[in-house]
């Protein structure tokens, strides 16, 4: 992927988020929709999120609501259908990878996920404002992301992910010119376990605003995501159980406070 493009996909970011309230609100979420502009700047178990965004489904093409998709900056539309495509060629060379590192045929993570015509995508743009208490709010509260992967274009200076591993927070670095891959809930279940999906976060700076975009990649609906049948044996017995529309456990589990992928497991 060329520097520029990511530099430009920053830029145009940036760019809209500045935009007067007005103009932004053009491209407002709908009721429940998660489609467009909006913000989650409200109290959730006790933690303050903080944070503008812009959601929008990229793939398939036939289910773009444009009228979400903003025209102002001008090149915003087709900067986002261009990076688009890029992250998709990016998930099905990782995907490849990663059934290769597991002796598993090539394709076999592709007939899950990677289909631009059948399997969904989404771009989430995240905007968290400086903030002076920045003690006292989250950018993003911790959570598993329910996607197959996700590619975080990370703010080019500002630091703010972090992950937790062994009990532990930890700063994941800013690398300019890198994507972050982050592998999700589903596929930590196909791999019945293997690849694991982090609990993360996003803190806000009490100096600097900073922005980053998500490229979340979702099986269709229709497919039955669970681990595969090659993953499973006598030493790794199956240890999540199959289902379709992950999303709507994922939904389920907000109230909770548990992770999702947790309601998943075979005891």
């Amino acid at each position: 992927m060329p520097v520029s493009l990511l530099d430009e996909v920053r830029e145009m970011s940036k760019e809209f988020f500045k935009l007067p309230l007005e103009e932004k609100e053009k491209y407002s979420s709908k009721g429940d929709d998660l489609e467009g502009y909006g913000n989650t700047n409200a109290v959730q178990r006790g933690s303050l999120n903080w944070n503008d965004k812009l959601h929008l489904q990229v793939y398939p093409e036939e289910k773009r609501q444009l009228l979400c998709w903003p025209e102002n900056p001008q090149h915003f539309r087709t900067t986002l259908h261009e990076y688009s495509k890029k992250n998709l060629m990016i998930l099905r060379t990782l995907l490849k990878a990663m059934a290769r590192s597991l002796n598993l045929e090539e394709e076999r993570f592709l007939e899950l996920w990677g289909d631009e015509n059948e399997d969904n995508t989404h771009a989430r743009f995240n905007f968290y404002p400086r903030c002076p208490m920045s003690d006292q709010v989250v950018g993003l509260k911790p959570h598993g992301d329910g996607t197959a992967i996700t590619m975080l274009l990370q703010d080019k200076e500002v630091e703010g992910l972090q992950v937790v591993k062994d009990d532990r927070w930890f700063r994941v670095p800013v690398i300019p010119h890198a994507l972050t891959i982050l592998v999700g809930d589903q596929m930590e279940i196909a791999s019945n376990g293997v690849f694991k999906s982090p609990t993360h976060k996003a803190v806000v700076n009490p100096q600097y605003d900073r922005m980053s975009l998500a490229m979340l990649f979702i099986p269709s609906l229709d497919k039955e995501i669970g681990p595969l049948e090659e993953l499973i044996n006598e030493e790794r017995p199956q240890l999540y159980k199959r289902l379709k529309d992950y999303g709507q456990v994922y939904t389920q589990s907000i109230p909770s406070g548990k992770r999702p992928i947790d309601m998943m497991k075979i005891n």
